[in-house]
């Protein structure tokens, strides 16, 4: 089942969260910021799925205009004005609920509701060393196109000394894979 993320899910996202990507991949006050960010007009871009009362995956994203763009976006390269674009920030799916298409229906909630919002296109950057390449496959699927690749995207400099990528340890080298999703 998929829902609507609320705050009483916030424990079981940071725990998986970290399950998922490595130890300080997000803390309570971060998750909070990104769950305001994600809704606008009353409505709530943020989603989690649900199997025999778990929480096995959740897509977090930011609503268009209520996001500030970094050095990894290229957004000269876009096509769509920085302001009509949300940010499909996280999608993350326990190990035990791959393969079922969760991330492409939490994907599509996403976008149903940024659409809801006014988005006109949504940019994310997917974990290319993600199991199987899974997060750029799924994104393609559903109509992502390559922006750019982006290496050591998660590198300690750049997410902050406390994380450590269950892949690379305390010196992450995993390449961000900057894609666009129009609607």
């Amino acid at each position: 089942m998929i829902k609507v993320l609320h705050q009483d899910d916030f424990k079981a996202v940071l725990a998986l969260g970290e399950q998922v990507h490595g130890q300080g991949y997000m803390d309570m006050d971060e998750l909070t910021a990104i769950y305001h960010k994600g809704i606008k007009n009353g409505i709530n871009a943020n989603f989690v799925a649900i199997e025999n009362d778990e929480l096995v995956g959740f897509r977090l994203t930011y609503a268009a205009g209520q996001w500030q763009q970094d050095q990894w976006c290229t957004v000269e390269r876009w096509g769509v004005d920085f302001e009509d674009v949300c940010y499909f920030k996280s999608n993350t799916i326990a190990e035990h609920g791959r393969g079922k298409g969760l991330g492409g229906r939490l994907l599509q909630a996403s976008k149903e509701a940024v659409m809801a919002q006014g988005a006109k296109a949504g940019v994310s950057h997917l974990w290319q060393q993600s199991p199987n390449n899974a997060a750029v496959r799924y994104f393609t699927k559903a109509g992502g196109k390559l922006i750019k690749q982006h290496p050591n995207r998660w590198h300690q400099r750049h997410m902050g000394e406390d994380y450590i990528c269950v892949l690379c340890g305390v010196d992450c080298h995993c390449v961000a894979c900057e894609m666009l999703l129009i609607f």
